[in-house]
Formats: C-alpha cells, structure tokens, sequence
C-alpha cells in the first residue's frame, strides 16, 4: 500500500503533526515521531532503546533540530511545538513524505533536502540519511542537532543532568550513546535545555510537556550544483553499520514478510508488512514474544494469545509461534497463564481467564497450519492442566458449575478482557459466566478431543463434556426474544445481563461453536445492527444508558469510558470470520474490510490503534499501533483468501 502524503497534509501545523510513524527493532525499542518528524507526545522518540528486552525502554534521542542555511538564511526544517521560545515550523517547506520508507521531501530557496529513516533488526540502533540536493549558486549547509534525554520511558529529565560529548559519543547518566557521522562533522556545543509541548498529550492529562538536552550537532555541506548524500547513525555500540545498510535491509524485510503472507488484498499486504512490529526478543525467557501495542504496553498474555495466529500464522513465521506458545507453556501455573511477565526476578502475574483458553486454541490453529504434531505432545500435559483446573477450581473464582458452564471473577479481580477497575469500582462488571469465556472453554474442549490422538489419550471425555457445556450455553444464554446472546449470566439477578454488546461474536467465530446456525445468524445481525463501524465494533450498543460517545480527557473518564462503548477493531475480526461462516460472500466481506484502508493512513501510518470513540469513530485513541487490532484484522484478510485457515469444525449445534 501507498502512504503518500503531500501538500494538502501539511497545510498548517496541527494538520502536519496529526499523524506518527512507527518503526521498530525486534527488541521492544523503536522510533516513533510525527509525520512533521516531531515530538506530540512524550513517549515519542527518534531512538527509544530496550536494552534489556522487552519492557526496559530508554528515550536516548527524543528528536532532531535541523536547519538549513543558504544565502545568508537560515530555515527550519524541524518543527516543534514549545513551551519556551519560538516554535520550529519546517513542516511549511515540508512537501511531500513518504510514510512507507519512511521518506521526506522538503523545499527551501532552490535546495532540495530528502531524509530517511531505518532501525536496525535486533540493536538499538537508528540511521538518519539525507541527501541534499543544491542546485543554487552558493554553498548550503544543513545543521542537525539531537535532542537528548537518556531516562526511561515516560521518566523525566532535569536540568541537573550532566551530558559529555566528545569523541564520537556522548554520556550521561551512566549511559553512553554512539554516533556514526557520514560526509560531515560533529562539534560540541554547551549544554542547552529546551522544554518541549506534547499537543496529543496535552487533552489526555499526561505530561503537556517534557524537557529534552542539546550537547552538540552535526553539519553537513553541500557545494554548489552539488547532491550530496549523508546523514548520522546512532546507536548503543561503538560499531555502527552504514545508513544506505540499514535503509536497504529495512526496506527488504518489510517485501519479505508481505510476501511470506502471500495475501493478495491491498490491505492484508499492509497488515502483513505492520504485524512485524510486535514481534519481539524476551531476555527474561529467551523466546520471542509479542508487543500489545506501542508505545504504551509491555507484552501481555491475554493480547498475545489473540493476537498470535495473524501475527505469526497468516505471516508463516510458525518457529516464532511456537516459541512464544512454549514460553507461555513453561510458565503455567495452577491452569493459568501468565497475563504479565515483570522484570527483575519477580514472578509473572496470572489474573486473566482467557489466556490459557485462547492458548489451547492456538495450539490448535497451529497444528492445522503445520502438522507438527510433536509440539502437541510436548505441550500436551499443559494443556491437560488448563482443563482439569478450570475444571475443578482454581484462582479467582475459575471453575465448572454443574451446568458444565465455566464461572469466573471474585471479589474486585477484573479477569476478562474488559478489566478496568477505579479503586473499588467496577465500570464493567462481569463476575459470573462471561459469554466469550464459555465460548472459548468449549471450544476448547472441543480441541483437545480431537488432538487428544496425537499425544496417545483418550478424547472422548472431553467431546462429552462438550455436549453438555453446549446445551448449557444454548440454554443459559442465548435470548429467544431479543435473538441474541447474553453478556454475562451472573450469581445474582443484573442489568449486566442483557447489555448488548460485542463478546457474543466469539461464539461464532472460534473454529468450534456451541450455536445453532439460527442462533449464530441472530448473533451477528444484532451485532451488525447495533455495534458495527467501519473502524471495528462497539463495546456497548449507543441505547444503554451506560453507553459513553467518547474516549478522553483525564484517565478516571478514559477508563469509565473504556469498555462501555468505545470502539474497537479487534472485535471486528471475529465479526467478519463469523459472517464467512455463515456464507456471506467472500467478495463482500473484502469490500467491508477495505473500508478499514483509510484508517492506515490515519493515527500511526500503515498501522491499526488500540480504540477509536464510540459515537463517531475515525480519530485513534490510546495506543497508536496495537498488536491485536493488526493481528485479527490480518486474519479474517487471509480467511477471506484461504478459508480453511479460520479453523472451523464441527459445524453447526442441532
């Protein structure tokens, strides 16, 4: 896909600096600015390092000043807003980026100034290439200068912070930062401090501002009639590749992995090329992992599980996959996987129902796409232990009822996907028998009957406590009268009950579904009717009273709002699987997807965010890129195109 941007984009600032770009190195760091190649939020940077991967982030080079001086003037080529002293306005000479490289041109006086951008795969490195092409009479000289920071992520700098620059290197609180000059020199300067305005920030309540430090720049000369290329690369390392190096490798993995996909459809091309972003090296398991989304979150397990068979699946990057299920495999405790691996020692953090049910359905997808059943044997005895505890109890309320129907939440433990709690409030109250939790403990079930062969088990038990957890399903929730699924059963008569919204789609999309083929029909019409956007679906139909139009503001009304209308893409993914199953042609539901082009050139270009506002989605909210969103979108593109990838067996209840 293109990503094309000109004049009209840059038409003033607020315009120019609406959107960012993401690029990443395979370790949790990357490099994210504005499209003006500004700062608008404070966890944006040229070289966010992870040097202990993938949660220790460390903001090194927050951004580039750059000016160019020609005739006796000189001209910003930055821009940034600020809080002390005059704003850099170079998005005015800006005339063109393209956000696929990334690649942007500028214009100034008869100098034509491109800059590109790579990260390198697997370092903390980033190279910044230009080429300055003079075709005045006079010599041009354009200086850049690097804001630093040398703090974690999110953390703040002080004006008592010493920075050393010299050699080809600067430091600063024990840390050091290398510099690679091409066709030009740096020169020291004495420290400077400027105070920098986060505009996409500001509305939300975090930090409208952040100090950044200025030790030296570098400048680059070019004669007249003279195109000159050159540029500076940064990194952790003292060697340091070149930039045309790093430009080249980038550029050619992102054709690998759209061609590893294989997919045909201009926007699954694109998804493909964007779900490498979240795949990441882990120090702590020495396996590969999977970014929730940038540039808020660490690596989650419940986000992993849903976000794992479009990511490394549809993109056949199975040896990824497999390491990230045995990583979860190996830390299984009491049924439950890890929803969060903390750093230093501590141990992980198990408060989701749903991982270690969307982990069996994994392994599922897995095996079907390709046949290793000796992993299923590896894994086998934890997948048992998944079943035999959600069976019998274990924390947080998790247990089988005699219904067969599988109960979860306790006291102020949010364990589903929808998991805000504000002190002792719960926005979302779920405790009870969530409608997707039973959909994936059947389909589960239904699972581990048919891998059961393949470790040498019996999986006739399991098929039979699926009959009766269907019938069970079918009789608890489904509503004859509103043709529709309830949200919850609760212990206790609750308006939760009956709220409309989105977590019924799973019980059609997931390979096994305990519905009637009516049932699933009614399911997805109401879902349709009243939760669908073309951005992804909502969290709560716009009826309820509890329904909140937007997402916003300081971070209690963000979370009251989170869950309880917001939309969200990744939902979206199973909506369209569910309409495939049901045979809505496959032609139509590409033409729906499509409608999510537009959306990849908003917000993160060539990325898919977190959420979007409920009444009239169209401006991204929270994280910028989210793994899940790419990853389920990228599935039901590849269902689309290859039906059996969706998994689904069983047909239809009786």
């Amino acid at each position: 896909m293109e990503y094309l941007f000109g004049r009209p984009d840059f038409a003033d600032a607020a315009r120019a600096q609406q959107n960012c770009f993401l690029l990443t190195n395979g370790l949790g760091g990357y490099c994210s600015l504005s499209a003006a190649f500004s700062a608008t939020r404070g966890d944006h940077a040229l070289l966010m390092a992870c040097p202990l991967p993938p949660t220790e982030r460390i903001d090194l080079v927050h951004r580039l000043s750059e000016t160019l001086e020609t005739a006796g003037q000189t001209f910003a080529l930055s821009t940034q807003d600020k809080t002390d002293g005059q704003p850099e306005d170079g998005w005015r000479y800006l005339v063109s980026l393209d956000a696929a490289e990334p690649c942007w041109t500028y214009q100034v006086r008869g100098v034509r100034i491109t800059r590109r951008v790579a990260m390198a795969q697997g370092n903390n490195t980033v190279a910044v290439q230009y080429t300055l092409e003079n075709a005045t009479a006079v010599p041009c000289t354009l200086t850049v200068t690097p804001w630093l920071r040398f703090v974690p992520k999110g953390g703040r700098l002080t004006r008592r912070r010493r920075f050393v620059w010299q050699g080809n290197r600067v430091e600063s609180n024990g840390r050091t930062l290398f510099w690679s000059v091409e066709n030009g020199k740096s020169e020291a300067e004495p420290v400077r401090f400027a105070t920098e305005y986060y505009r996409h920030d500001a509305p939300d309540g975090r930090n409208a501002s952040g100090l950044a430090a200025a030790a030296g720049h570098f400048c680059f000369t070019a004669a007249p009639g003279e195109t000159l290329t050159c540029g500076v690369v940064f990194g952790c390392s003292p060697r340091l590749p070149r930039a045309k190096t790093l430009l080249a490798a980038q550029a050619r993995r992102r054709r690998q992995q759209t061609q590893a996909a294989g997919l045909k459809s201009q926007l699954g091309r694109a998804l493909s090329a964007a779900a490498d972003a979240f795949l990441v090296q882990r120090a702590s398991t020495g396996g590969m992992t999977i970014i929730a989304g940038y540039p808020f979150f660490a690596d989650w397990g419940r986000d992993t599980m849903i976000a794992l068979p479009g990511c490394t699946l549809t993109t056949g990057r199975y040896q990824d996959a497999r390491s990230i299920l045995r990583t979860f495999a190996a830390n299984e405790k009491d049924g439950l996987m890890p929803n969060l691996f903390p750093e230093n020692g501590a141990p992980p953090r198990y408060n989701t129902v749903d991982a270690a049910l969307l982990f069996v359905n994994c392994l599922w997808l897995y095996h079907r796409r390709t046949g290793d059943d000796a992993f299923v044997r590896e894994v086998w005895p934890v997948a048992e232990r998944i079943l035999d505890k959600y069976r019998t109890g274990t924390r947080h309320g998790i247990r089988m009822d005699g219904e067969g129907l599988l109960h979860a939440g306790e006291g102020l433990d949010q364990v589903t996907w929808m998991d805000v709690r504000i002190g002792d409030h719960l926005p979302t109250p779920r405790h009870g028998c969530p409608v997707e939790v039973n959909a994936y403990w059947y389909n589960a079930l239904r699972v581990m009957a048919r891998l059961a062969p393949l470790a040498g088990a019996d999986g006739t038990g399991y098929d039979r406590q699926a009959d009766q957890t269907g019938e069970a399903f079918r009789r608890a929730f489904w509503m004859p009268e509103e043709h529709r699924l309830r949200d919850v059963v609760c212990d206790a008569p609750s308006p939760a009950e009956t709220q409309l919204r989105c977590n019924q789609i799973w019980a059609v999309s997931m390979p096994f579904t305990p519905l009637t083929r009516a049932q699933a029909a009614g399911v997805v019409d109401s879902v349709g009717q009243a939760l669908w956007t073309p951005c992804g679906l909502r969290t709560l139909s716009p009826d309820d009273p509890e329904f909140h139009p937007e997402y916003g503001g300081p971070q209690r009304l963000r979370d009251l709002a989170y869950h309880q209308g917001t939309v969200w893409p990744f939902p979206l993914g199973g909506y369209y699987l569910a309409r495939l199953r049901l045979g809505v042609p496959a032609a139509r539901v590409q033409a729906d997807l499509d409608l999510l082009l537009p959306a990849l050139r908003e917000g993160c270009l060539g990325q898919l965010p977190e959420i979007y506002d409920g009444a009239v989605p169209g401006i991204s909210r929270g994280c910028f890129a989210q793994a899940w969103s790419v990853g389920e979108l990228l599935r039901a593109c590849e269902a689309v195109e290859r039906p059996e990838s969706a998994g689904f067996e069983g047909g239809w209840a009786e």
